[in-house]
């Protein structure tokens, strides 16, 4: 697959995880210093730069980024705030200056914070925000990616690139690993493969035209070149790919979406999951340690991403570590096919979608609920994970005394034992659900 292409899924430049970012998972830019020659809005678009020498409109010459104006020595430096699409730990920035070549900026550092609900800019902007500093002040090349690694491990909802002193910037790309706020799941039933959600992609028998990553992406494809699409087979073999639920779940229904797959959509699926391994972890209990949430910490049971076995199919229907969830199943071209399960089977932490022969799919959606224990592991996850700010504004405005807030997070990482008072009796319920 093309990495300039729009249809490029996350990671396809080199980094790894999804892009925060993205404008596919709904992040935005909020705001910026300036915009004088190129929109700031430009920094998310989904496709590769683009240029055009000698197009002008009334600002000067066209660009295809955020450019401000010359600050001629003026005190101070340009900046823009982004959004994340998805909060998330930051694993790695792209500052790409790709055809800004005599405009770029000579340097650049990128802060972030995490801050409840959805603030503006007034408040992402005030001396209260707490941003951090994630990459420090950096030289940049022009015309070019300038990728930098990214070791905080704490949750993100924004970040604010900064350009010393002005100049041009054609694309901002913030990979990282989505860690869902767990309180959005309780009672519900959602998308447990959706990548806004934590779902992710690891791994697939092909990808020859378009990328299996594309599958569990939260929107609809435009075309086919949003989907996931192998080769074309000449063998006795099948196509498939692995996806890792956001949270062990238990299914409802199944999604699979052929949509602008006229000709070349696979003619048969059938699902398979796989168990979770119970980690030491009692359902309903807070009697944990962390040992039991793994490096991922979403209750899967110490599965990495190599951990889902060899990636063949099985030799037959049930055969471990895989169990059938949804039989080998004829699908139409360009259809959103939806198949409700009878009842909620057994509790699962990954997914293969076997494809037969070979083929595209657009979108796989897995709607089903979180177990409890899962429920659990993710909400230790997302409060360790939180900045002090955020973590005790949530405790806050859930009325715990300011003195009860200094003590819970200093308690920090929780595993097993919480505070006492109404610190630990908010902190039980926002790490186990509510009822």
């Amino acid at each position: 697959m093309n990495p300039e292409d729009p249809a490029t899924p996350p990671g396809a430049t080199g980094m790894a995880g999804v892009d925060l970012a993205s404008r596919w998972l709904g992040a935005g830019v909020v705001a910026a210093s300036d915009e004088s020659f190129g929109f700031k809005e430009n920094l998310l678009v989904p496709a590769a730069a683009d240029f055009v020498p000698g197009r002008y409109d009334h600002r000067g010459e066209i660009v295809d980024g955020w450019e401000t104006r010359r600050r001629r020595g003026e005190p101070g430096h340009d900046w823009a705030i982004i959004r994340l699409g998805a909060p998330g730990v930051i694993t790695g920035v792209d500052v790409d200056t790709s055809f800004f070549t005599g405009n770029y900026p000579p340097y650049c550092h990128v802060e972030a914070c995490g801050m409840e609900g959805y603030p503006g800019v007034d408040e992402l902007t005030s001396p209260d925000a707490g941003w951090i500093e994630i990459v420090p002040r950096s030289p940049l090349k022009g015309d070019g990616h300038n990728v930098f690694a990214v070791s905080d491990p704490r949750r993100f909802t924004h970040v604010r690139l900064s350009i010393h002193p002005d100049g041009g910037v054609a694309r901002l790309r913030v990979h990282g690993e989505v860690v869902p706020d767990p309180r959005h799941w309780d009672g519900l039933t959602f998308d447990l493969a959706g990548q806004d959600q934590g779902g992710l992609v690891v791994g697939s028998s092909d990808a020859f035209y378009t990328s299996a990553e594309l599958l569990n992406r939260p929107d609809r494809a435009r075309t086919m070149g949003e989907g996931w699409e192998t080769g074309r087979r000449r063998d006795d073999g099948h196509d498939f790919a692995v996806i890792r639920l956001a949270a062990t779940g238990r299914l409802r229904q199944v999604e699979i979406d052929t949509s602008h797959f006229k000709y070349n959509a696979s003619a048969e699926v059938a699902l398979y999951g796989r168990a979770p391994g119970d980690g030491g972890l009692r359902d309903g209990t807070l009697g944990l340690g962390d040992g039991g949430l793994g490096d991922r910490g979403l209750g899967d049971g110490g599965l990495g991403d190599g951990g889902l076995g060899d990636g063949a199919p099985p030799s037959e229907p049930g055969s471990p570590p895989w169990f059938p969830v949804l039989p080998r199943t004829r699908i139409r071209p360009d259809t959103r096919h939806v198949f409700t399960l009878r009842e909620p089977g057994e509790a699962v932490t990954a997914v293969r979608i076997d494809a037969f022969p070979d083929g595209g799919i657009s979108r796989v959606r897995l709607v089903g609920a979180v177990e409890p224990s899962a429920r659990i592991r993710a909400g230790l996850r997302w409060f360790n994970a939180l900045p002090e700010s955020q973590a005790a504004s949530c405790l806050a405005a859930e009325g715990v005394p300011e003195a009860d807030i200094a003590g819970a997070l200093a308690a920090r990482p929780l595993s097993g034992d919480l505070p006492g008072g109404i610190a630990g009796e908010v902190l039980a319920y926002l790490i186990r659900g509510r009822a």
